[in-house]
């Protein structure tokens, strides 16, 4: 089934995040969440009631949220937000470890303690994430009621 998926990260960690968006596993999805560095920028300018807006917007009829995990994802008042929109619209939610996915400059990162209580966690590189994410996200749906 088609889902339209959000992906939450603490911008830091955008180019783990774009390979997992990219990784392409997940067939028929749309994926939302994402946004260039200029947009975003942007819309930090404009305050916090545009973040929450733009936040808002891409969750709008998601059915479910994936939150990428980095070493300090915990300190995102927006992933934070982006949970609990996520949870107030009954999306099924899903963390994944991504700090063991090679930057740009082939650097990896601890993973930090963030997890949503009641929710499946998964390690990206240590779970094969660019073989089950598809499998993750249906779960998470079906656990959800989508």
């Amino acid at each position: 089934m088609a889902r339209k998926v959000f992906f939450s990260f603490k911008y830091d960690d955008v180019q783990r995040a774009m390979n997992v968006r990219n990784s392409n596993v997940i067939v028929g999805a749309t994926k939302s969440g994402f946004i260039d560095k200029a947009d975003f920028e942007k819309v930090e300018r404009d305050g916090e009631r545009a973040i929450k807006a733009w936040i808002d917007k891409q969750l709008e009829g998601t059915t479910v949220t994936v939150i990428l995990v980095g070493a300090n994802t915990s300190k995102s008042k927006w992933v934070k937000y982006e949970i609990e929109q996520s949870i107030a619209r009954g999306n099924g939610i899903l963390t994944i470890d991504i700090s063991k996915i090679s930057d740009l400059q082939g650097n990896t990162t601890e993973c930090c303690s963030l997890r949503v209580n009641g929710y499946k966690h998964y390690r990206w590189n240590a779970d094969k994430g660019r073989d089950n994410l598809g499998d993750w996200v249906e779960a998470a749906a079906l656990s959800a009621g989508k």
